[in-house]
């Protein structure tokens, strides 16, 4: 159950109510692909660092280990060693990616396996099947994600599809969480808004699936090759047409600049790969902006990354040490850096969560963007 807390205009502060725990809104869901974050940063890590939800992929898991190894392990919970919510994703955005070796039909989708060419076929029944082996907290509907330029005829077509795929995933959860066998029987359902950047096919996907009772409205397709003009543009015209008593969630995005704007429009789900991926290359988030600490300016540099930050990291080790790990490619490096972005990531939420509750939304937002912007 979604629970409204406070709301400054647009912009939306809740709590997520479920089985393995409450997940304050808005929120950044750390990426765990293949069940960890990358950049050895484990379970007590992430609740040190604010952590309140990870994201695993459907996919990746069914390919490596399985997900009926996990299954038989207790599921995602047991297998990480993680006693709080986890998304998985639908397997939808891979099929996607995977466009040179898939062929998409009202069934479902045929696809080979990118480590070893394997066939693989994905509907929603089979994907629905995956994510309750997984024993996530929340499951994702299964969809396809057209190109955003691709034909208007093509798009209408294919959010057609992914309606109709949706209600497929429904009557499969259904199915699965009344089972003896399954072990999380209280899974959640999120389903998907597509339609490219074009906004009355967003529009009219976007009441169709408000219609229907799920636990959670997805927008998806975006942060695939448009301008964030074109994403906030999108924003603008679909948020509105979702049901504002349940968690709207942006997949994929994205930077600290787009999880602002993107609350400011009435979000308040987020995941991205970035703060790990930069942080396995030395970028970093602060509250004056990125830095890159392979520059040579931080050779000497004894100072913390960010003097405005409570992160393990902060707290013991220089920007000049940290550049010697990253040049030596001591791993630690690595982990520093990707555990202070995540860390920089959950308390911005947490920052952005009280703001909305002050009423001080806009105010909170204009500070944080000016600062960035004086880097």
């Amino acid at each position: 159950m979604y629970k409204l807390l406070g709301e400054d205009k647009m912009a939306k502060a809740g709590e997520l109510e479920t089985v393995h725990g409450v997940i304050k809104t808005p929120v950044f869901m750390n990426v765990g692909t293949q069940a960890a974050i990358k950049g050895a940063v484990g379970t007590e890590d992430l609740k040190q660092l604010g952590c309140e939800v990870q994201l695993s992929n459907t996919y990746h898991l069914h390919v490596r280990p399985g997900d009926e190894i996990i299954n038989a392990l207790g599921g995602l919970h047991n297998f990480m060693a993680w006693d709080r919510p986890i998304l998985t994703d639908s397997g939808g955005f891979q099929v996607f990616s995977l466009a040179a070796f898939r062929k998409i039909k009202e069934e479902g989708v045929y696809f080979s396996s990118h480590i070893d060419g394997k066939k693989i076929f994905m509907g929603p029944e089979e994907s629905i099947q995956i994510q309750s082996n997984l024993v996530s907290t929340i499951a994702m509907a299964f969809d396809e994600c057209p190109p955003s330029k691709a034909d208007v005829s093509y798009i209408k077509n294919s959010v057609d599809r992914t309606t109709r795929w949706l209600y497929r995933c429904m009557e499969e959860l259904k199915r699965l969480n009344s089972c003896d066998s399954t072990i999380n029987k209280n899974q959640m359902l999120f389903g998907i808004n597509q339609g490219g950047v074009i906004n009355q096919i967003r529009i009219e996907h976007a009441k169709i699936i408000s219609e229907i009772d799920l636990d959670g409205y997805a927008i998806g397709g975006l942060a695939v090759g448009e301008t964030h003009e074109e994403m906030y543009n999108v924003l603008d015209a679909v948020v509105p047409h979702l049901p504002r008593n349940k968690p709207t969630y942006l997949m994929g995005v994205g930077t600290p600049e787009n999880i602002l704007e993107a609350v400011d429009r009435g979000v308040d789900f987020f995941d991205c790969v970035l703060p790990a991926r930069n942080g396995r290359h030395g970028h970093v988030y602060t509250s004056h902006g990125r830095l890159n600490l392979f520059n040579e300016k931080y050779k000497l540099d004894d100072s913390s990354i960010d003097e405005n930050c409570d992160c393990p990291t902060c707290k013991r080790y220089s920007k000049a040490y940290i550049r010697h790990l990253l040049k030596v490619k001591e791993m630690l490096g690595m982990r520093l850096c990707v555990m202070h972005n995540l860390y920089f990531y959950n308390t911005l939420m947490k920052n952005i969560r009280e703001a909305i509750l002050r009423g001080e939304y806009k105010k909170f937002k204009d500070e944080m963007l000016s600062k960035w912007e004086k880097q």
